[in-house]
């Protein structure tokens, strides 16, 4: 370990601005030490950029050590810095750097300058609220342009402390931002006491977020948490374009990254070219969605049958008495203290109590041999894959006993099989409004709310209706299995079609499917989905339907009749996101165009549109 003298103090400062306070080596210094003496450090600046406007709102002050030695890159002067115990003083000499530069070249804009919360803690302590100010100014930075973007690079010890400190800094003019939340370090308690102005999402969620539903959804939440604090939000990593779209229609205020902008000695006057473009044209991102059909919450609705128990040491006689004064009862629980450990079924249980004798012989004992004592218990607030279970097990005493309800593994009462199979579809129906479990397509919801945004940012698309002709004829005649074959068939085609990051594609139900398309050669995307997707159907039926055509069966009125091959049909619609509101309107124009098309034999047709419907 190296000596130190000690550090500057505010006595030793000059009046006409001085540095924060580093401590400087005399004799004996590291390659670090004598950068830090010599003031070898200097600052580049990336620029933070307005996602709605493209305009420059920051810059964040990023440190660089001198050019063609080890220590050029921040990684290596942060460890150096840790090794040799100088965190402090090379986070104070950054900071001084920073802000002295800014103030130099008198840019223009805020100024992102990055301190640990141990180092501002120890510079206020040091230094005071006043002191700090005379420092910020001394540098030609006025304190409400300066920006201390707090890195919390250890965990900070006494929070209430931090507190403190950031209202007094802030009290001077000074914003606050938080730095990399979500990277692990950070705290959802640090953002709620701090409640800074800023607050930087780490770049693991944002990278590829164009291809993460769950990574939108955290953002999502992010949002909800600053909306609540009373903070903006700046996405860091930026570095595509389908990243920044994603980010930008979510309403995310402002974009850090190579996309966006490089760090550099000069200040940028402007986003990067590539990124002016992109923020500034009219179509919207698609989203996201989560790849498999979610339970999307609990069973709230599955009634509780609130039913008298028994205990290991009730009888036989006593528990008859039970279901006798219960006809409803399908089962009763038994408990070891207030813990459920067996489920009696009364059908079972009266049929051997009904038996010739067994009241006098067996009337007495313990009802406890009756019991399953294996009972499915689920907890009160259920998830639905957690009574699928019970549907899918080989045991069917899980179905007829039904299963034992628990709140925090107490009891609260039973639920029946009949019950549980009406839960289970109403869930798994509302589950495919959001996402169709046959092609993990986004359902009914999600295609409303994309309609939603492209409607509300008055983009011109193309709403697509895609339907089968003949379709119910193949399902009928090969089976469900086959049929569900070739609506996946249908799913593939069309994504393979379609630009991922431009046109959106739902599963509206059956072998109905929207699509949302803003590539401007749409006409030959759809024509390519017709022309693969007939040709791949044919090879669907057999060798004598492909030779002849089609098959023969019965219609819906019961006549045998020829039906052609599976093909299908496209109705197009191109809408003016100006000139309409709901998505309904949309939707129901889409629907027209594909009765055209059906009526027309097949292929894409596009239908007029003179005003909404």
């Amino acid at each position: 370990m190296h000596a130190q003298v000690p550090s500057i103090s505010h006595r030793d400062l000059p009046p006409n601005g001085a540095a924060f306070p580093i401590d400087l080596i005399t004799g004996g210094a590291s390659v670090l030490e004598n950068i830090l003496e010599q003031k070898r450090l200097f600052p580049v600046f990336q620029p933070i950029v307005s996602l709605a406007d493209a305009s420059i709102y920051a810059h964040e002050a990023l440190i660089r050590g001198p050019q063609g030695s080890h220590l050029h890159t921040p990684d290596a002067l942060l460890r150096a810095a840790a090794q040799e115990e100088l965190s402090h003083p090379f986070e104070y000499a950054c900071m001084e750097v920073a802000i002295q530069t800014w103030g130099r070249i008198k840019a223009q804009g805020r100024v992102f300058v990055n301190v640990s919360a141990d180092a501002l803690m120890e510079l206020y302590n040091r230094q005071g609220r006043e002191r700090l100010t005379m420092l910020v100014h001394s540098f030609g930075v006025l304190p409400r342009m300066l920006v201390l973007e707090i890195t919390e690079h250890e965990r900070v010890t006494d929070m209430d402390q931090l507190a403190e400190v950031v209202h007094q800094v802030r009290t001077t003019g000074v914003s606050l931002a938080l730095d990399d939340f979500g990277d692990g370090r950070s705290s959802l308690r640090l953002w709620s006491q701090l409640k800074p102005e800023i607050v930087k999402i780490d770049k693991y969620f944002t990278k590829d977020i164009c291809a993460h539903a769950d990574k939108l959804k955290t953002i999502q939440a992010l949002q909800q948490i600053a909306s609540i604090f009373g903070s903006e939000l700046v996405a860091e990593g930026i570095e595509t374009a389908q990243d920044m779209r994603v980010l930008r229609d979510l309403g995310i205020s402002y974009g850090q990254g190579y996309f966006l902008g490089h760090p550099d000695r000069q200040p940028a006057k402007y986003a990067q070219v590539n990124a002016q473009r992109v923020l500034r044209e009219r179509e919207i991102a698609v989203f996201p969605e989560l790849g498999r059909a979610a339970s999307y919450g609990q069973l709230k609705n599955l009634a509780t049958v609130s039913a008298p128990t028994v205990t290991l040491r009730s009888t036989n006689d006593e528990l008859a008495a039970l279901f006798l004064g219960g006809p409803d009862l399908h089962a009763i629980a038994l408990l070891e203290g207030e813990r459920p450990v067996g489920l009696i079924n009364r059908a079972r249980f009266m049929n051997e109590y009904s038996k010739l004798y067994y009241r006098e012989v067996w009337g007495r004992k313990p009802c406890a041999a009756h019991a399953n004592m294996e009972p499915r218990l689920i907890e009160k607030n259920h998830s639905i894959d957690q009574l699928l279970g019970i549907l899918t097990s080989t045991d069917q005493r899980y179905l007829s006993d039904g299963f034992i309800i628990t709140d925090n593994g107490q009891y609260v009462g039973l639920g029946t099989g009949d019950q549980l199979v009406r839960s289970v579809t109403e869930t798994r129906i509302e589950a495919a409004r959001h996402a169709n479990p046959l092609t993990f397509l986004p359902g009914n919801i999600p295609i409303s709310l994309h309609i939603e945004r492209l409607l509300k940012k008055q983009v011109n698309f193309i709403a697509c209706y895609a339907d089968l002709n003949n379709f119910k004829t193949f399902n009928d005649h090969y089976g469900y299995w086959r049929g569900d074959e070739m609506i996946r068939l249908l799913a593939k085609v069309c994504m393979e079609q379609c630009d991922s990051q431009r046109d959106f594609l739902g599963h509206v139900g059956g072998d109905d499917f929207i699509l949302l398309l803003q590539s401007p050669n749409w006409r030959q995307r759809c024509e390519r989905v017709v022309a693969d997707f007939d040709r791949h159907a044919l090879m669907m039926f057999d060798e004598k339907a492909r030779s002849a055509g089609g098959i023969e069966a019965e219609d819906r009125q019961g006549v045998v009749r020829f039906f052609p091959c599976t093909t299908l049909s496209i109705g197009a619609v191109v809408i003016d996101g100006s000139r309409f509101t709901r998505p309904d309107q949309v939707a129901n124009l889409a629907a027209l165009a594909k009765h055209d098309a059906k009526r027309s034999g097949g292929g894409v047709v596009e239908r007029c549109v003179t005003k909404p419907s």
